[in-house]
């Protein structure tokens, strides 16, 4: 063991070498150098201040669940939240989340006690403060409509912004342009209702997915955001992409909005497709879709984050 890893195992739990394929749903990436799993969000802060002033990169996730990360080696820190920023309690209709919880289990929990404004979110495998990075969403709803307020980490700080100063719109927050902030905790606010009248919403909604996408393979969710009148899926469809593949990776034929990972597919076969459907497109249809999946590790090409493409 050498010292910086004693010195990252004082904020929490290290490995080193991982597998950054391991740590997303798309299950692409080369290895991070370390992963660190904070303790608590005070060893959280602590361990931030300790990188910015030492000039080491990292990066902090959750599950992974909207990122594609290149095939290169990370020299840095990845900070994960999920195993261990994931408790909650409930305050009458209120709820308090840490940011690494998992957005199933809290729907879960809300319905068991008879909570609802989460049934859209029940089968989206990503955390909270993911989903609340880019304002996720399903079925005309999104994580705007049940937010009070959510506590972040600014510059060494600990504050409570409110839902307005989330600043939320379609896949999109405050967070896109403020990337020093990190999201830490949520406070929802949600509706009582029946428990079985929840259960039969979560039922069809997850019908619903089993029917329309390809979950049997791994991948982002959906690729591109959808336009203000038409929805990507149905452009892609229009400009023949349907079933389109560079490697191993596939416009899927179920659901064309999801790019998947069929068979051992590596980073560069899903960013080529993805510049391939982009480009087909617009020169199909004069739409120049943007995409909902963050690149990470990229810095040989230089890929700007896709709210600024």
């Amino acid at each position: 063991m050498n010292q910086f890893t004693e010195l990252l195992e004082t904020f929490g739990q290290v490995e080193t070498n991982a597998r950054l394929k391991d740590m997303t749903t798309f299950r692409i990436g080369g290895h991070a150098e370390f992963v660190s799993y904070p303790r608590n969000m005070f060893a959280l802060a602590q361990l931030i201040d300790f990188l910015k002033k030492n000039k080491i990169s990292y990066k902090v996730i959750g599950k992974g669940s909207n990122l594609l990360c290149s095939d290169d080696d990370f020299k840095g820190v990845i900070i994960r939240l999920d195993r261990t920023m994931n408790h909650w309690y409930i305050d009458g209709k209120s709820l308090f989340v840490e940011a690494g919880s998992s957005i199933i289990a809290l729907s879960v929990f809300a319905a068991r006690n008879g909570l609802s404004g989460l049934e859209w979110a029940s089968g989206i495998p990503a955390t909270i403060g993911g989903c609340i990075f880019n304002n996720a969403g399903a079925y005309n709803t999104s994580m705007r409509d049940n937010i009070l307020r959510v506590l972040i980490l600014d510059n060494g700080d600990f504050r409570w912004l409110s839902n307005e100063q989330c600043e939320f719109a379609y896949r999109s927050s405050v967070f896109h342009k403020k990337s020093d902030w990190i999201i830490l905790a949520a406070e929802f606010e949600l509706l009582k209702k029946d428990e079985e009248e929840i259960r039969l919403t979560m039922d069809d909604r997850k019908k619903r997915r089993l029917e329309s996408q390809p979950l049997e393979y791994p991948s982002a969710g959906s690729i591109f955001r959808n336009t203000e009148t038409v929805n990507a899926w149905s452009l892609i469809e229009q400009s023949g992409l349907r079933g389109m593949s560079i490697g191993g990776a596939q416009v899927s034929v179920k659901h064309c909005n999801f790019i998947i990972n069929k068979q051992d597919a590596s980073a560069s076969d899903v960013k080529n497709l993805i510049d391939l459907v982009m480009s087909k497109v617009e020169l199909k249809t004069g739409v120049r879709l943007k995409t909902e999946v963050e690149m990470f590790n990229w810095n040989h090409t230089k890929i700007p984050h896709p709210s600024k493409r």
